[in-house]
């Protein structure tokens, strides 16, 4: 069969499985409730899979594991570790169980949400409802550049058609199914992509150009040695250090990531979910950055054209895969990013629909037309970051701006409020505002286009930790009326789990 037809095969029959999933589940409820945590009843399959595929999408296969295998070498597979160990084995253990908890016990379906009933501050509320809608755009074009990217170069088709259709195909399941429909293509897109993963190092590996697993770690090395990056120089360790805190620690602040904790059914299916989700990211965040890691073999010292966002692209068109595994692999980068934007686009529509519209201008509005009001701003969502994504940003720095601002304003006073009840209102504002403008300061000022996105990121969630804390003891010694306590928020019902 002609190479692009068995693409293209591959390919209808996942978009056929999406519609199939979105149609489905736009018949299993109307509210938000249903809409945004799908009745609190996810299992820990589900949920871990959900967790996995919400955080590695195409940026990771496509921007990062490129420009990172590119800037240091085998260096990079830490990236890959570091998201496995911090990014999901740490956060399950440290958020999951008192996240799903709390959620339940006040009935909160969004982190603005957390935020007003934790603080008593609407203006919280608001405030962080702005900023999760518009800087998870960012995050969001991220992840259609690097899907078109390899479209573009495997399918030779236009970069704007492409984006047009992963538009589309993220658009209807999250329009027409919410969480339950995402939750369920995640269940299957999470076999899908550990399948794909694992026959994609196997063929990338055997390659000419890698020729077997140890002629290729043996060439990277002289690789390295002869290009000083046995060790790393200064510069380059702290930019892999900054590039493996962001993206692992970064996730524990960002809203679509919390939200999978949420719909968690009980104290049993978390524990299920760490030995799960763990062993996901291992594989697929290992892998990637793995491969990503052998550009050089595939390159040499000339970069491509297009520049870093090429790199895995056309390692693949090189690597000369049988025509199925390449359409599993184009299903693979699309239903992680498929996941992602679902994911992205859910978080961010909701919190404006209830958090800004409900909470602050119609009171008296139903659910139904809630999440009705949801499903229009998802439409309105996608189209903001397909005009976004045309902005010549590499893919690496633009999701970094996006997790740097988010994670950066509001990591800190989420996770202290799980486990530190002296944090108050005061030192909230001070952590959320001092990590928000650490963060966008300098990519606004350099017009987006600074290389040290991970590093700010870093700093600002650092900044916000420090005066989170130490706001918080000042205005409870001055007696500030932002330096109130809220025990009450932490007081178990009674028979809760």
């Amino acid at each position: 069969m002609d190479k692009q037809l068995t693409i293209w095969a591959v390919i209808g029959v996942y978009a056929i499985f999406m519609l199939a999933v979105g149609i489905l589940y736009s018949r299993k409820g109307e509210g938000m409730a249903s809409f945004t945590v799908g009745g609190r009843n996810a299992g820990a399959w589900i949920s871990a899979l959900s967790y996995g595929t919400a955080y590695f999408s195409a940026v990771m296969f496509i921007g990062y594991s490129g420009g990172s295998g590119w800037d240091y070498g085998l260096w990079s597979v830490l990236v890959g570790v570091g998201n496995a160990v911090f990014g999901t084995l740490l956060a399950w253990l440290v958020l999951a169980d008192r996240t799903r908890a709390i959620t339940r016990r006040h009935h909160i379906k969004s982190m603005p949400q957390l935020f007003e009933k934790r603080f008593q501050s609407p203006a919280m509320r608001l405030f962080s409802c702005v900023v999760i809608f518009l800087f998870l755009i960012p995050y969001s074009a991220s992840v259609y550049k690097g899907l078109t990217s390899v479209c573009s170069v495997v399918l030779g088709i236009d970069e704007r058609v492409c984006m047009v259709i992963i538009a589309i195909a993220s658009a209807l399941v999250v329009v027409l199914g919410g969480y339950m429909a995402t939750l369920k293509a995640d269940f299957v897109q999470g076999f899908i992509m550990m399948i794909g993963v694992t026959a994609l190092i196997v063929l990338v590996v055997l390659s000419p150009q890698v020729g077997g697993l140890s002629q290729g770690l043996s060439n990277m090395a002289d690789y390295m040695e002869t290009h000083s990056m046995l060790p790393l120089s200064g510069s380059s360790a702290l930019a892999l250090i900054s590039t493996i805190l962001m993206t692992s620690f970064g996730t524990w602040g960002l809203p679509q990531m919390v939200h999978k904790y949420y719909g968690i059914r009980d104290k049993r299916e978390v524990k299920r979910g760490v030995v799960i989700s763990t062993f996901f990211s291992l594989l697929v965040a290992g892998g990637g950055y793995f491969i990503g890691s052998l550009s050089h073999l595939f390159f040499g010292d000339s970069m491509p054209d297009g520049g870093k966002d090429y790199l895995v692209p056309l390692m693949l068109d090189q690597a000369g895969l049988p025509n199925i595994l390449i359409g599993v692999i184009l299903v693979l980068l699309i239903s992680a990013s498929v996941s992602t934007l679902s994911s992205i686009t859910l978080t961010a529509c909701s919190t404006v629909s209830m958090d800004l519209v409900k909470a602050g201008f119609r009171k008296t509005m139903e659910d139904k037309n809630t999440a009705a009001l949801t499903r229009v701003l998802c439409l309105a969502f996608v189209v903001l970051s397909y005009f976004i994504a045309n902005y010549p940003t590499p893919i690496l720095e633009m999701m970094s701006y996006s997790w740097g601002i988010i994670s950066g304003s509001f990591l800190a006073p989420y996770l202290l409020s799980l486990y530190w009840k002296g944090i108050n209102r005061a030192g909230a504002w001070a952590g959320m505002i001092a990590g928000f403008l650490t963060a966008f300061v300098p990519a606004a000022a350099s017009g987006f286009t600074t290389p040290n996105g991970p590093l700010f990121a870093c700093l600002a969630m650092a900044v916000s930790f420090l005066l989170c804390w130490l706001v918080s003891l000042l205005a409870a010694a001055k007696g500030w009326p932002g330096g109130q306590r809220n025990d009450g928020f932490y007081q178990p019902k009674p028979g809760e789990e």
